[in-house]
């Protein structure tokens, strides 16, 4: 008999939550500044406020942005901070003098989910699915402090919850509009992480109806590429590849602080007395000052957010356009830069050749070919950049590619999870 759950697909760029019952399953939207959607951006920002307890308030999603737009120099804006999660060397982020440690950020983030679902997430059911990567983000991930801190995290959100691949959950939602049975293989791409899962699917009334054959991943997604964007448009004009005197020697100026850069989640933090105070030196070593200067500009006036906005338009507008333009104004920095499919495309190749070994390893973990497969289903917000989906269609051919639901149809799916009376063969 089919009972009440939650799918939360708690996203590095996006979270969507889904109510499941009656077997069937419905998105959540908030309404919110924007208008109403079911997505809920994975960001928080902080600010001072006398009149909350403790002196500092938070928001969360588009809220979050929205309280950022109004006051940037006067708040931290966070965003993809699930990509700490395995990292050991994260141990807690320092927000206006406060600590908060990944799971601190997490129920924040839950709670203000909670109080902008205009009370459908008051009286929830105990039974909560959370999708979580087939491998997490981060050059050496940790996936047992990870799951401790996901256990924190979701502690009280539910009496009864399980964690699930986030590709399978995109599988079950994939499952609920095919009529007959096939062997398919899906292909995640978030913001963090690229997550790819085989499949078999049995004929409608089949059970169990979805059998889960083998999985694989990297931490190499959207982020990834936006850094890539990053590093050859802005990044130079900041003062990386460049020199700063030391005594009686030209150094290059080390290269590790422009790596915050690449995490959207540390970049906020990097506004900090002692962060500054270092850059400022290093303005004064260095051969160009000018370019620190504009880092230093960045960092202080917050402009991680409208960064990363002219990023990801750029990127998007390739997925329909041979050629886009980048243009990003602030803090003393003004590029204006045409960017073609073909020069971003060769920017990536390396990060896309890691993502079809982790294609090959899943096939391999299922004892699969390609010939195997009879289709393949992408999702996620980065399956829509061209040089990705060629992925698939130049190993399996147009005809067996399917998408759609690209950033709702993994809670879709964990719902559906969630209502059967044994979650043991999905629990990761």
């Amino acid at each position: 008999m089919a009972r009440g759950s939650i799918g939360l697909d708690f996203g590095t760029t996006n979270s969507v939550v889904a109510l499941g019952h009656g077997g069937g399953s419905d998105l959540l939207d908030f309404a919110a500044p924007g208008g109403i959607a079911p997505i809920f951006r994975s960001a928080l920002c902080f600010w001072h406020d006398d009149a909350v307890k403790g002196g500092l308030a938070s928001e969360a999603g588009p809220w979050a942005i929205d309280e950022y737009l109004e006051y940037p120099t006067d708040s931290r804006f966070l965003q993809s901070f699930k990509t700490v999660a395995a990292s050991a060397s994260f141990e807690q982020a320092t927000v206006f003098g406060r600590r908060f440690r990944f799971e601190d950020l997490g129920r924040i983030f839950l709670d203000r989910m909670v109080a902008h679902a205009g009370g459908l997430l008051d009286d929830r059911p105990s039974r909560i699915i959370v999708g979580r990567p087939v491998e997490y983000a981060g050059s050496r991930p940790d996936e047992a402090l990870a799951r401790t801190r996901y256990d924190a995290m979701f502690a009280g959100f539910g009496t009864d919850i399980h964690y699930v691949y986030e590709p399978l959950g995109a599988a079950y939602s994939y499952a609920a509009r095919l009529g007959e049975p096939a062997t398919i293989l899906v292909a995640d791409f978030g913001g963090g992480t690229s997550d790819f899962s085989v499949v078999r699917i049995g004929a409608r009334g089949d059970a169990p109806r979805c059998v889960p054959l083998g999985h694989a991943g990297v931490g190499i997604a959207g982020d990834r590429l936006d850094y890539r964007l990053l590093d050859r448009l802005v990044l130079p004009m900041l003062g990386k590849g460049g020199d700063y005197r030391s005594f009686d020697k030209l150094l290059e100026i080390p290269r590790n602080w422009f790596s915050d850069f690449a995490d959207w989640s540390r970049l906020a933090l990097m506004r900090n007395p002692r962060t500054l105070a270092e850059l400022e030196r290093l303005r004064r070593a260095a051969v160009d000052g000018d370019a620190i200067a504009r880092m230093i500009a960045v960092i202080e006036g917050e402009l991680g957010y409208p960064l990363y906005e002219a990023v990801a338009q750029t990127k998007r507008a390739l997925s329909t356009a041979e050629v886009a333009p980048f243009r990003f104004k602030g803090g003393g920095l003004t590029i204006e830069a045409d960017v073609s499919r073909a020069a971003f495309e060769s920017w990536i190749a390396d990060d896309v050749a890691q993502m079809e070994k982790a294609v090959d390893r899943a096939l391999g973990n299922a004892s699969i070919s390609a010939a195997g497969i009879d289709r393949i289903f992408l999702t996620g917000g980065t399956s829509l950049v061209p040089r990705i989906r060629r992925i698939f269609t130049d190993r399996f051919g147009e005809d067996r590619i399917e998408s759609g639901g690209e950033l709702t149809s993994i809670a879709h799916g964990l719902a559906l999870i969630g209502q059967e009376e044994d979650v043991s063969a999905w629990a990761a």
